[in-house]
């Protein structure tokens, strides 16, 4: 049982409908697996599950539980801050191809 940190200021949807109610109603949550520690109180970018950069959220829980199945999971709940613009995702989503989903990640 270990914790992987989630400090890089990423908050990647791996479901389009978890990113669809956070845009819709201005809050959410997401399932991650396994023990996460995310920055709560602090502003990240969130992802797209494409990996495409959407919007500011601001997390404000971050729950590691060993759920019903017996796995580790991690529950983020998190408020929308704003959509990014256009030129704001495309740079941001550069970025994060660069820095965190390239294929030339060390």
């Amino acid at each position: 049982m270990g914790f992987q940190t989630e400090f890089n200021s990423v908050c990647k949807f791996k479901s389009d409908q978890e990113l669809y109610e956070l845009l819709e109603y201005g809050r959410g949550k997401m399932v991650k697996s396994g023990f996460r520690v995310f920055p709560t109180g602090q502003m990240v970018i969130a992802y797209s599950p494409e990996n495409k950069a959407i919007a500011i959220v601001k997390i404000v829980a971050s729950i590691a539980e060993i759920n019903f199945q017996g796995e580790e999971v991690t529950q983020v709940e998190m408020e929308l801050v704003r959509r990014l613009t256009e030129e704001e995702a495309r740079v941001q989503t550069a970025l994060a191809h660069e820095m965190f989903f390239g294929l030339n990640h060390p």
